[in-house]
């Protein structure tokens, strides 16, 4: 199991686009992967479930949020999703 601390930079944080762009990511790794926000002291849900993301993950600029991988190709998950959240998660950063 891997985790890592990821400050959200994105300007309008995780809505609707930016939690496809990383449930879709998610879903293409085999472990498990759960995201938190450790900012509001969140729930940690499944990234690859677009409503969990949508309701209970979310988080705006400036929160840090926790990605933990369990599973086969969990170093790949971890790096992937991290360096995803650190480029906006396919938004310009201002």
């Amino acid at each position: 199991m891997r985790t890592v601390d990821v400050e959200i930079r994105n300007p309008t944080g995780i809505h609707l686009r930016p939690a496809s762009t990383l449930v879709r990511a998610a879903a293409g790794y085999r472990c498990a992967v759960t995201l938190q926000n450790v900012t509001s002291a969140g729930q940690a849900v499944n990234a690859k479930d677009a409503l969990a993301v949508l309701s209970r993950g979310k988080a705006v600029k400036g929160d840090v949020v926790r990605i933990t991988t369990d599973g086969e190709d969990e170093d790949a998950a971890i790096d992937g999703l991290q360096a995803l959240i650190e480029g906006g998660l396919g938004e310009t950063l201002a």
